[in-house]
Order: structure tokens, then sequence, then C-alpha cells
């Protein structure tokens, strides 16, 4: 595999905001074709894209961050016994099989 360019992302300061510069050295002859043909179909240069493409690989990986059961209890948060509900004790009760009349 033959490495050609590097793609340098650059930005300033923008309003309060301060972003940093970024340079990505060897990147394959057909991944920068890529990314150029990506650009191009969106309309905007291959800087942009690439911010893009880096932003939304990042927000997934942002939403791993927290666990598995953190997700689901979030979801479930609203569902369930109010502060003063109790759990009902089921000793004492007989299980029954759905197969039973």
């Amino acid at each position: 595999m033959r490495y050609h360019d590097s793609l340098i992302l650059v930005v300033g300061f923008f309003g309060r905001e301060y972003m940093s510069h970024l340079l990505i050295r060897k990147i394959e002859n057909d991944v920068k074709e890529r990314l150029r043909r990506r650009a191009l179909r969106h309309g905007q240069s291959m800087e942009a894209e690439a911010r893009d493409i880096l932003r939304d690989a990042l927000k997934s990986d942002d939403a791993l961050a927290t666990g598995l059961g953190s997700h689901i209890a979030a979801r479930f948060k609203d569902i369930g016994l109010r502060d003063d509900e109790e759990i009902p004790e089921l000793r004492g009760y007989k299980i029954k099989s759905p197969f039973e009349g």
C-alpha cells in the first residue's frame, strides 16, 4: 500500500471556542480520494467533511461511555413503584402453571 499525502485539519478561533489543529499523516491515496468525492457530494471542503466524520464517529463513543445498566435504568426511570409503595410479599402464594386449569 502506498502512502502519499497528509490530511491537515486547521481550525482557528471562532467566537469563544478555540479549536486546535490536527495533522494526520500517511493517508492512503484511495482514502483521500474517497474523502474528496464525499466532500464534493456534500458540497463542502475536505477539511469540513473530515471534521463531520470525526464528530459523528465520536458521538457513538460518548454514548458507550455509560454502561448498559445505566441505559436500561434511564429508559425505565419513570416506570415502577411510587415512593410510598412497597413490593408485596409472595410467600404463601402457589405459583400456577399456565397449563393448569
